[in-house]
């Protein structure tokens, strides 16, 4: 069989000098100057660097993906098998009615529906099959008026998250040709009905404006009703579950601001507490009282304080809940007697109901060594009934209703598996690995029971490590199609999440970014001489900041990988910090650095960042997955990666880039699509790794 030739990125003369520093970036063309309108049109990319990135989906396609079509068709059945198509949620009741969302069997889009109440007939609202047609179709959701006579519903046609909302009358399922357009995806009510507060992009692509559209009127006409001057910072719009405020959120990865709207008669915003430079705060409302989450005062781990919301100024703070090392406060819920937190000590979530009355608290936990733990309040603040899912590596996920007055626990579905599962046919564990500062790495693992210890097992390892994000110990569908072919599967808790807190965090990011690789290196070593698997025989998966990682320790330990995963990967660290017009670049700066201004964080930077550290070595397998309209992390990124490895690389190690060409950074929008994604994924895991499965 003749081998397909890997394509080869031209050279093109490009350079930068920050810091009197020069370096050379030959492969710089890759990004289009015109990458705003790309977002949106994608037809309007470059002809030459189309042709490349086609040029190395067509290689993807000569060695990959044809030679392994039906392995990845094998793994796409099976992980549909245990998908129930025809699955529907549980409803959430709202005054007269209840809503809901489910799946149909062979459809890729949910369908939003309601029923009343008290019992009837159901009305689908919304079939986003019917919306979707055969184009992308990315689904921001739903939601419908204080009055349930209009559904707003939102859908990106990109992948570009440039949301577009549409009005329907509910009574007649028609939608209005009033359409707010290019949104940035966050919406809410007024009370009245009438209105809707909606989030803008500027130029960039950074959410920077919150305008009110009154029904019925051009969207030209509507008011800016606050507008963020800082290109470091978000903005984002909620309610309080009181519906007592419409809430205007400004925050980067650090720091964060709040400015209230009365929901019902509308005004001016009004501020809660002034930006301080690492202090975060959230609010909710109860009674003309604020609860506020935050990190104040030392609060690390947070705490919870409350104040009026006539004088919510940080100094009449008054503390609920005192900070508590080592038990971080991840979120709150409030209704109308019950205040609920969702902690994590030790790596393991728990739900803390306090009742607002007399003071008293309940704890909710569960048994397993490894877990999953959520909240949610529905749409009602005047209830004393919440809900939280439930799952384990090992035990599909279960969804509870818990009446705070009564202790009842009501179990309202159980996620079924068509084809089977026997959660006794697995095994959990939570393991630690020793990083090189001594700090003890958590690692989940998952595997068939009865492994053997014996250094031969095939492993894939899980990781990202970023923006205080933790990486729940739940279950999947997908990796049973691996661990039931011999592998380990393995979350390496890294710094730089929050699964010990945010000292966690914050020894992950900025001056100690280097931890996180470091300890993914430390989690495989410790699968090594624990005998779970041996050097060669892991696969590293990671996406986005993940996929920065990825490229870290592909350039550090390229000899311990038998594979490496990038999904839509940020890998030209360096050069995407030095560009303040791209969208996530200032708000970036706080979790990275800012390469711009400080000599230090440019240094530092560079030394990782994965582009710029690619050497001549033999690497490792490597699978590059990249989507053309992705704003957050640019096609570019992972197409110079892989240009620049090609060129420099030794060995005769497989490198593949397999751009979509019709999807953003979430990859395909269909259910179904999305497991063909994973099963290409799989493929080249159960391939790199030596298997014929």
């Amino acid at each position: 069989m003749i081998q397909a030739q890997p394509p080869v990125a031209k050279r093109v003369a490009h350079s930068h000098t920050h810091h009197d520093i020069h370096r050379d970036d030959p492969y710089a063309w890759l990004r289009a100057d015109n990458w705003q309108e790309v977002m949106q049109k994608p037809e309007a990319l470059d002809p030459e660097i189309r042709a490349y990135l086609d040029a190395e989906n067509a290689y993807y396609e000569a060695e990959f993906g044809q030679k392994t079509a039906a392995l990845q068709d094998k793994i796409y059945r099976e992980i549909r098998g245990r998908i129930k198509e025809d699955d529907s949620g549980v409803p959430s009741p709202d005054g007269a009615w209840a809503y809901n969302s489910r799946m149909l069997e062979g459809k890729q889009y949910p369908q939003i529906v309601r029923t009343p109440r008290e019992g009837g007939a159901e009305t689908v609202l919304l079939d986003c099959n019917i919306e979707a047609g055969d184009g992308y179709f990315g689904f921001a959701g739903a939601g419908h008026d204080p009055s349930h006579r209009i559904l707003a519903w939102a859908a990106d046609r990109a992948g570009s998250e440039y949301y577009d909302i549409v009005l329907r009358d509910i009574a007649t399922g028609k939608d209005s040709a009033e359409v707010i357009r290019e949104t940035a995806g966050s919406y809410v009510w007024s009370n009245d009905s009438r209105s809707i507060y909606y989030t803008e992009y500027d130029d960039n692509h950074r959410p920077f404006r919150i305008r009110r559209h009154d029904l019925g009127t051009a969207q030209a006409a509507d008011p800016v009703i606050y507008e963020e001057k800082d290109p470091g910072f978000f903005v984002g719009v909620g309610k309080t579950l009181s519906d007592r405020f419409i809430v205007i959120d400004a925050h980067d990865h650090q720091t964060s601001e709040i400015w209230l709207i009365d929901a019902e008669n509308g005004g001016e915003p009004r501020l809660v507490a002034p930006r301080l430079t690492d202090r975060e705060y959230e609010i909710d409302e109860r009674d003309g009282l604020l609860y506020i989450r935050t990190n104040a005062d030392g609060a690390e781990d947070y705490k919870i304080v409350t104040v009026s919301a006539e004088a919510p100024a940080a100094e009449n703070w008054t503390d609920l809940v005192p900070h508590r090392e080592g038990v971080l406060i991840l979120d709150i819920a409030l209704l109308k007697n019950h205040l609920l937190r969702l902690e994590r000590e030790d790596g393991l979530p728990r739900i803390v109901a306090r009742d607002l009355r007399n003071g008293r608290e309940e704890v909710v936990r569960f048994g397993e060594e490894a877990y999953s733990l959520s909240m949610s309040t529905g749409y009602e603040f005047d209830t004393s009934v919440f809900r939280l899912t439930y799952s384990s590596p090992t035990t599909p996920s279960q969804v509870f209703d818990i009446d705070l007055e009564t202790g009842a626990r009501s179990l309202l579905k159980t996620q079924e598996v068509p084809s089977g599962h026997n959660p006794a046919d697995y095994e959990t564990r939570r393991l630690f690995a020793t990083a090189p500062d001594g700090e003890q790495v958590p690692v989940t693992l998952l595997y068939r029971k009865g492994l053997v210890l014996d250094g031969t097992n095939p492993t894939l390892l899980y990781g990202y490590g970023a923006y205080g994000m933790s990486m729940p110990a739940a279950f999947s569908v997908s990796v049973l199609s691996l661990v039931d072919r011999g592998f380990v599967h393995a979350t390496a808790h890294i710094r730089g999440g929050m699964e010990k807190g945010y000292r966690w965090y914050r020894l992950g990011r900025g001056a100690h970014k280097a931890n996180t690789f470091t300890d993914f290196i430390a989690a495989a070593e410790m699968l090594i001489e624990k005998g779970y698997t041996r050097q060669g025989r892991i696969i590293a998966q990671g996406g986005s900041a993940g996929g920065m990682l990825m490229g870290a320790i592909a350039n550090m330990r390229p000899e311990l990988w038998g594979g490496i995963i990038a999904q839509v990967p940020f890998v030209d660290v360096l050069n995407t910090m030095l560009d303040d017009t791209l969208p996530l670049t200032p708000p970036e700066w706080p979790e990275w650095g800012n390469p711009i201004l400080s000599a230090e964080d440019y240094s530092r930077i560079a030394a990782y960042a994965p582009y710029e550290a690619v050497s001549a070595q033999a690497y490792p397998p490597i699978f590059a997955l990249a989507g053309l309209t992705d704003p957050r992390v640019t096609y570019w990124e992972p197409a110079k990666w892989v240009a620049k490895l090609r060129a420099t690389k030794t060995g005769d190690a497989p490198l593949y880039l397999k751009t979509n060409m019709g999807a953003g950074h979430a990859g395909a929008s269909g259910r179904f699509d999305r497991l063909k994604e994973t099963a290409q994924c799989y493929a080249f895991a159960i391939k790199s790794a030596g298997l014929d499965l």
